[in-house]
C-alpha cells in the first residue's frame, strides 16, 4: 500500500469531509495558542527577519489550514508596531501528502488575504503562500531556508505500517491484547520516523529557528479500539472477511512525553523550550457520538476504503456509531495531546 496516495483527510466540502468535521482539531490548535504566541514572539525578537519563512507541515484542507498562519502574521505585525519595525515579507509553505485537497486551499487564498487585512485594519507585509506536496519524513525545503515550523496532529502518523505486526490479529492498532513484538515494532517505526523528521528539519531551519509540534500522546487509543470492535462485529456477522481485519493496522503511534524528549535529546540539533500536555474529553464535545463518528470518518475513510473496499464503509461507521452509543468508558473517552516547542541549536 502506498500511504502517500491513501493517507489523507477526506477532501472537498461534502458532509464527510475533513473541512466540515475538524472542530476537535481546531480545539487542539486553540489549546496551544499561548505556547505558539510565546514562541513566535521570542523568535521574531531574536532574529528580526526581513523575510519570514514559515512552514505548516501536515496542513490538510479546510477552515483550520490557515488558522495558525493568520495567528503568526497578527503576532508579528503587532510586534512590528510596538518595535517600530517595517513589516517583513511572509513566505508561507503549506505541506501535506500529495493526496491532500490543495485545490480547496488555493481557492480560499484571496478571501484569506482580504479578511486578514480587514482584521488588521492596516496594510501588512506581502504574503506569499505556496503548496508543497510531499512527505515530511524526508527533505522538502532547502538548507537553512525556514524560520518557523508548525505541525499539529500530523506527527503521530507513521511513514508506513510497521514491519512484523502480522500477529496483531483482531486489532487495528496497539491494544491491551497486542503481542509484545507488535508494541516493539510500532515504537521502532516511530523512532525511525521521528528522528528522521528532526534531522531533516534541523537542516532546513536557520540557527535559532523555532519549531512547535502538537501530536496525540499515549493513552489515546480508545477510539481505535472501539472502531476495531465495530469491525470485529461485522466479521462475526459475515460482512467482512476475518483475514481482511487481521491484515489491517493503522500507521499511528501515540508517544509518551518521555519518548519524545528522548528522541529530541538523541538527535541533538534542538533544545527543548517547553512541553505541555492537554486533554480533550469526548463528553465535552457537543453530540459526542455523532461528532466522534464524523471526525473519525474524515480522518480514516480513505485508508479504510483502500483496504476493505468502498462497499462496506457506510456500514462500518454505522456499527461504530452504535458502539459509541451502547455504553463506553467515560474514563477512557478522551484524547491526550502533547505540544513541544524547540529551538534550532547553533
Amino acid at each position: 500500500m502506498d500511504l502517500g496516495q491513501v493517507l489523507h483527510m477526506n477532501g472537498d466540502v461534502e458532509e464527510a469531509s475533513y473541512a466540515n468535521n475538524s472542530l476537535i482539531q481546531r480545539e487542539v490548535i486553540s489549546l496551544a495558542t499561548s505556547l505558539r504566541v510565546k514562541a513566535i514572539t521570542n523568535l521574531y525578537c531574536s532574529l528580526c527577519p526581513r523575510s519570514f519563512a514559515i512552514a505548516d507541515l501536515g496542513c490538510s484542507s479546510g477552515p483550520n489550514t490557515l488558522l495558525v498562519t493568520s495567528e503568526i502574521i497578527k503576532v508579528v505585525e503587532k510586534l512590528c508596531r510596538q518595535l517600530n519595525h517595517q513589516s517583513p515579507e511572509y513566505n508561507i509553505f503549506l505541506n501535506d501528502l500529495s493526496g491532500n485537497d490543495f485545490n480547496s486551499i488555493f481557492k480560499s487564498l484571496d478571501s484569506f488575504k482580504k479578511n486578514l487585512r480587514h482584521e488588521m485594519e492596516t496594510e501588512i507585509g506581502s504574503c506569499y503562500i505556496s503548496g508543497v506536496p510531499g512527505s515530511f519524513y524526508g527533505r522538502i525545503f532547502p538548507n537553512q531556508s525556514l524560520h518557523f515550523v508548525h505541525s499539529s496532529y500530523s506527527l503521530h502518523w507513521l511513514s508506513k505500517v510497521p514491519i512484523g505486526v502480522e500477529n496483531n490479529k483482531g486489532n487495528i492498532y496497539l491494544s491491551t491484547t497486542s503481542p509484545s513484538n507488535v508494541l516493539k515494532a510500532y515504537y521502532e517505526q516511530f523512532h525511525i520516523d521521528f528522528s528522521l523528521f528532526l534531522k531533516c528539519r534541523a537542516q532546513e531551519l536557520v540557527e535559532g529557528g523555532c519549531m512547535i509540534l502538537t501530536l496525540i500522546s499515549e493513552g489515546s487509543s480508545y477510539g481505535w479500539e472501539l472502531l476495531a470492535k465495530s469491525i470485529n462485529d461485522m466479521v462475526v456477522q459475515g460482512i467482512i472477511e476475518e483475514e481482511k481485519l487481521n491484515t489491517f493496522n493503522i500507521p499511528n503511534y501515540f508517544p509518551s512525553p518521555s519518548e519524545v524528549k528522548l528522541e529530541v535529546k538523541n538527535e541533538g540539533s534542538f533544545s527543548i523550550n517547553e512541553l505541555e500536555v492537554s486533554e480533550i474529553n469526548w463528553y465535552n464535545v457537543p453530540d459526542m457520538a455523532e461528532s466522534v463518528v464524523k471526525s473519525t470518518r474524515a480522518i480514516i475513510e480513505p485508508l479504510l476504503i483502500s483496504h476493505f473496499g468502498e462497499g462496506v464503509i457506510k456500514e462500518i461507521f454505522e456499527h461504530f456509531r452504535k458502539t459509541l452509543t451502547s455504553g463506553i468508558s467515560k474514563e477512557r473517552a478522551k484524547t491526550t495531546n502533547l505540544t513541544i516547542t524547540l529551538t534550532r541549536k547553533p
